[in-house]
């Protein structure tokens, strides 16, 4: 039972900032447009929905344990991208404290991709 319930607790930990993110994406989908085109993503609109659905339906996967490796790899990748777009400036210390915590959760996700979510999640039901 501990190990189930860390690895609940963990998959909710490590889904919590996707969740929060993709949410306040979604419900401020112009501002996170302006902000991507701003950086010089193409498309803005489409490239700000695309990320605030994989951010909140993925972090949500995560949560519930559905589709678990999927949402682990798929999140890792986007972590790693986001963090090489937006945080990659070594020179400001800051930026790079927000890619090495981009590191981070890929490194978590992957971990989640290889070991699988536990017995308490929707895939081993």
């Amino acid at each position: 039972m501990q190990t189930n319930l860390l690895a609940l607790v963990g998959r909710i930990l490590l889904a919590l900032i996707f969740v929060v993110s993709g949410f306040g994406k979604i419900t401020n989908i112009g501002g996170t447009a302006g902000y991507f085109g701003s950086i010089g993503l193409p498309l803005p609109i489409v490239t700000a929905w695309l990320v605030a659905l994989l951010e909140l339906l993925g972090g949500l996967a995560i949560v519930f344990g559905f589709k678990t490796r999927i949402a682990a790899l798929a999140l890792a990748a986007f972590s790693i991208a986001s963090g090489m777009i937006a945080h990659f400036d070594l020179a400001d210390q800051m930026q790079t404290i927000m890619l090495m915590k981009n590191t981070a959760m890929a490194g978590g996700l992957l971990l989640l991709a290889a070991y699988g979510p536990g017995s308490w999640s929707l895939d081993r039901r």
